[in-house]
């Protein structure tokens, strides 16, 4: 009886958060400028509130005049005081943890920091969150009769100056909530183990014994999991492991291009997938709504937002907007002020609003993962879409997939080379081109003006990558499991090339 008592419990706790969540739909706007100035009034005394004079700045337009839009570059000497022991810098509360994050583009480490604020008020409260709107939606859950099994970084926490730097899924592990804890598997010793081809194995064994009702974790490390365990057990669904599976919380990459591989090793509609938007930086938004791929905009986890409409972006003309502000189907670049101690910074991703009452978006790409060398404007949500339908018609399977421009040289005319590795390839890999190329071009109408009679793009090129090549290019830079990420799109070639110059090499 225990159990089910449990449940009960939980429910009715995580359930009276819905009345808070009502609150800022109500009042969005309202909500995000009290937030803004409570920032501000929070970090008058920090090194950064002195130089902006924020004891002064009394409305969000005196705080844009004075405050620059910044990207980590911008910020890092004051993080890096910060990490030498100096405190009160860009954020009033000590400064303790830091996210130790390289991202997809930059070989070069990033340090975010994470405040107690940041961890109480965001990551914690938007974890609850999510479990409060899952329940909200599905009356009849007995979630809490099992374990959620995670699947995070592969890092543990490191200690520097009396700070400590990690994946922030390491940070976030060791500051669990004790209810946190016994609720998930594995272990925090399990899930902490730095060598990912020793881990796999050693999350399957303290897994498979378990009563797993949910997942949480990268879709495309997850499915490696998944279909490891499957490998281990020699079972033929997920659901012959753990029959009270009932959701995936999931996010850090499109779910699109896994979505049918997942229904084949999950053969249950009534299991459901819920998608979360968070970073190093913040946690950001989450799917309220069953069946949806809209996430609804969390607007009091002490995050204020602003935009810079994608059309403007990197250009003289660059404007930043707030949200009340912000148009539907447009894409913009994310820009938030945190209780961090991040100062209008550059998150790099990119969203579109799909609904404004009550604000809700879906990431659509990367500022800097796109491919524009030829007026194209081609992004990520145009390429996980195309696959997926590729896929879908073709009856393939992707692994990963990276693509890159083939620069004009004299009369030669530019074209898009793409590198994919499938789990099943297709049998006429001529057909599974053309799906893709006429997908692409009914989803981005730039990208079909290019493409017309060729003018400017001659058709996609697309090279099949040898089995576990990418798994070998991450691992060969010490990037295997997690929260990394392969670079969907670039305007340069070092990727591909990379890639490429590895392809007829022996995988290990």
């Amino acid at each position: 009886m225990a159990l089910p008592i449990i449940n009960s419990v939980a429910t009715w706790i995580l359930k009276k958060r819905i009345h808070q969540i009502e609150l800022f739909l109500k009042y969005p706007n309202e909500v995000q400028e009290e937030l803004l100035l409570n920032l501000i009034r929070t970090a008058e005394q920090t090194v950064i509130g002195k130089q902006y004079d924020f004891s002064s700045v009394k409305s969000y337009q005196e705080f844009t005049e004075r405050v620059p839009v910044s990207t980590y570059e911008d910020l890092e000497p004051l993080i890096e005081r910060t990490r030498k022991g100096e405190q009160n810098v860009f954020w009033s509360t000590p400064i303790k943890w830091f996210a130790k994050s390289s991202g997809t583009t930059n070989a070069k480490s990033k340090f975010i920091p994470v405040s107690t604020e940041a961890l109480e008020n965001c990551h914690y409260k938007a974890g609850k969150d999510l479990l409060s709107l899952y329940l909200n939606n599905n009356e009849e859950s007995q979630l809490f009769t099992g374990k959620s099994l995670r699947l995070g970084g592969s890092k543990q926490l490191y200690e520097d100056n009396n700070t400590f730097f990690g994946d922030l899924s390491a940070i976030l592990i060791d500051n669990m909530p004790i209810w946190a804890e016994f609720s998930s598997t594995p272990s925090n010793k399990v899930s902490l183990m730095s060598e990912w081809e020793t881990k796999i194995p050693a999350i399957i064994n303290e897994t498979i014994h378990e009563n797993v009702t949910s997942f949480a974790g990268v879709p495309s490390w997850m499915l490696v999991l998944m279909n490891k365990t499957l490998e281990a057990t020699g079972k033929s669904n997920l659901l012959e492991i753990w029959p009270n599976l009932e959701v995936y919380f999931h996010g850090g990459v499109s779910f699109e291009p896994y979505r049918e591989q997942y229904k084949k090793i999950l053969p249950s509609s009534e299991f459901q997938y819920y998608e979360i938007y968070n970073a190093s930086e913040g946690f950001f938004a989450i799917q309220d709504l069953n069946n949806s791929s809209d996430l609804l905009l969390m607007l009091d986890y002490g995050i204020f937002y602003e935009f810079i409409p994608m059309d403007t972006f990197g250009t003289p003309e660059q404007k930043t907007i707030r949200l009340s502000e912000v148009e539907l189907g447009k894409n913009y670049a994310i820009v938030i002020t945190t209780n961090a101690g991040l100062w209008r910074y550059m998150v790099g991703d990119t969203v579109r609003f799909t609904s404004l009452n009550p604000y809700r978006i879906r990431v659509s790409g990367r500022t800097k993962h796109h491919i524009n060398v030829f007026g194209e404007e081609l992004i990520v949500e145009n390429t996980d879409k195309a696959i997926a339908k590729a896929c879908k018609i073709t009856n393939t399977e992707v692994i990963d997939y990276t693509v890159a421009p083939v620069f004009m040289e004299g009369k030669e005319k530019g074209a898009h080379e793409w590198m994919i590795e499938f789990k099943n390839a297709p049998e006429n890999i001529s057909h599974f081109r053309q799906v893709l190329d006429d997908t692409l071009q009914s989803l981005n109408s730039d990208y079909e003006a290019k493409r017309h009679n060729n003018m400017t793009l001659n058709p996609l090129i697309i090279n099949v990558a040898r089995t576990n090549l990418f798994y070998d290019w991450l691992k060969e830079q010490d990037k295997l499991g997690g929260q990394h990420k392969i670079p969907r799109l670039s305007n340069q070639r070092n990727y591909l090339e990379e890639l490429k110059s590895m392809q007829h090499s022996v995988s290990t």
